[in-house]
């Protein structure tokens, strides 16, 4: 099965990649892991503080899933699969897609303006052309009549 790939966060490009590979996916019989990062956390020398600074993000990774997955059902009918990882983003990426041969894309969006967030800059520069599958960019300044009408 054809599956997208989506990192998601709190940011406006990171619904419309999330839009994108859902509406991908109910269009042909695919499907869309929606994947939460919990980025490295600064050490605390005090380890109460430090566990309770990993638990809120991990609580914070668990509402963005839940939001996105209702998101994916209600876009296109399809359940998606959650995985929330921890670790430094760009290799969080390239081990869950490693892990799957199902993956057929990983989507990202680009920022409406200005720099592109780190995962577009990283995949797109540096490390462009050695993914086993291909990234698709859905620009951020897209018009939603037009992301569907592609998707």
């Amino acid at each position: 099965m054809r599956t997208y790939l989506v990192v998601i966060d709190d940011s406006p490009e990171a619904s419309l990649a999330l839009r994108f590979a859902a509406r991908r996916a109910g269009r042909t019989g695919g499907g869309v892991i929606v994947l939460a990062i919990i980025p490295p956390q600064d050490f605390v020398a005090f380890g109460g503080v430090q566990a309770t600074i990993e638990a809120e993000a991990r609580e914070h990774a668990e509402e963005l899933v839940a939001a996105a997955a209702e998101a994916v059902v209600q876009e296109a009918g399809v359940t998606p699969q959650i995985l929330i990882k921890a670790g430094k983003p760009a290799e969080v990426v390239r081990e869950v897609i490693g892990a799957s041969d199902e993956i057929a894309a990983l989507v990202l969006a680009t920022a409406a303006s200005g720099a592109p967030g780190p995962l577009v800059a990283y995949f797109t520069g540096p490390d462009a052309g050695t993914l086993p599958c291909p990234v698709m960019l859905v620009p951020g300044a897209i018009d939603l009549a037009r992301l569907d009408a592609l998707s």
